[in-house]
């Protein structure tokens, strides 16, 4: 059973230990975290598949240093047989390869204004791999999950303090979530051994969901009967006006797209150069809660559709194109997706108290030469 240590059931605000919202230049304890965690060079959106180096990683606590030979799973809780399993038993189990979309769900945090205190994420706290490993379905089937359970609670090995709690990572889901076919416990990425920051020996993956879900470093699976309680579930990563608002619960992926910023780069402040003449202007867009329809790119204020290509999976992105003459002068470009379920980016983005799902549309300033 999960250790209660780890868990906490009264309110606490989740700011006590970082500071109010402001707008103040950022912290050395933001410094501190953004040096420790990295986002995925936009440039890297011109492959279909993130190379692990250049996939977006953000670890709350320290990089457990696991071995592989000493490694257990356990499953428990309200299920009919607990288990306990090594990785080499789960490599014989039957695996399935899917390509998803993970973003973080803190992306775009640092643009609000005031800036919420955590890790200052611009824009790129995302990347898409393929992840290899055995349906988590196919393992609760094997241990038989009780006709009265109602979440699935799965903690990692990274252990540390967060609001005052001490605490090993931990998250749950619904059970109908965690019994859809395509979530899984991955032990590859990109067809090679996870790497120690992606969650080696294995870790959850939640396709659609975004990445605070994907449970990584995994050790045990419990099966309850009432809603997880823990920090970050209960405290963390929750949708609020105020500190003390309780809040609604993050979950799927809100539709965003990005765009490779066109020409080269100023060093220091990232400003584009481009040549006059024709261009191909490209990105990616993403949505967990449905297939992605379209992508408008704005060139001065001016909104045309551009070319969607099928994406390789349904929970991953979807390559755009559009040609455009640049003309010499200074100009804004954007990008903006819409899904089937008829959301769409906002151009203004509204905030909120931990900075979660900032999807406002990207904007890209060009100067053509």
């Amino acid at each position: 059973m999960t250790k209660q240590i780890f868990r906490t059931r009264r309110p606490i605000r989740p700011a006590s230990h970082a500071g109010e919202p402001t707008s103040e230049p950022l912290t050395a304890e933001e410094l501190q975290l953004a040096s420790r965690n990295h986002s995925m060079p936009l440039e890297a959106l011109r492959r279909d598949l993130t190379p692990p180096g250049l996939h977006y990683v953000l670890t709350h606590f320290d990089i457990p240093d696991a071995e592989a030979s000493s490694w257990h799973l356990r499953i428990s809780g309200a299920v009919e047989r607990s288990l306990e399993l090594s990785l080499a038993a789960l490599k014989k189990d039957p695996a399935i390869t899917v390509p998803v979309t993970l973003e973080c769900a803190g992306n775009g945090r640092s643009l609000l204004k005031p800036r919420p205190i955590s890790q200052p994420w611009v824009l790129e706290a995302v990347g898409t791999a393929e992840w290899t490993g055995v349906p988590l379905a196919y393992l609760l089937a094997k241990a038989g999950v009780l006709a009265e359970a109602v979440e699935v609670v799965f903690t990692g090995a990274d252990a540390g303090i967060q609001g005052g709690v001490r605490q090993r990572y931990g998250r749950s889901l619904p059970i109908r979530e965690a019994l859809r076919p395509d979530v899984l416990l991955a032990y590859r990425m990109n067809g090679s051994e996870l790497p120690p920051q992606h969650g080696y020996p294995l870790r959850l993956v939640v396709p659609g969901w975004y990445g605070m879900t994907s449970v990584k470093w995994l050790e045990s699976i419990e099966v309850v009967t009432a809603p997880f309680t823990g920090f970050q579930q209960q405290v963390a990563y929750r949708y609020q006006h105020t500190a003390d608002d309780a809040g609604t619960p993050v979950s799927r992926i809100r539709v965003r797209s990005l765009m490779v910023p066109p020409g080269i780069p100023d060093f220091f402040t990232r400003k584009r150069v481009l040549a006059h003449g024709p261009v191909m202007l490209q990105g990616r867009a993403w949505s967990g809660e449905g297939a992605v329809t379209g992508v408008d790119v704005g060139i001065d204020g001016q909104w045309v559709p551009a070319h969607l290509e099928k994406p390789p999976g349904p929970f991953a992105w979807c390559k755009w194109t559009l040609p455009w003459v640049a003309d010499p002068g200074e100009h804004e470009l954007a990008c903006r997706a819409t899904d089937s379920t008829g959301a769409a980016q906002p151009l203004e983005q509204s905030w909120n108290y931990q900075g979660l799902g900032n999807n406002v549309v990207q904007r890209v300033s060009v100067t053509v030469e």
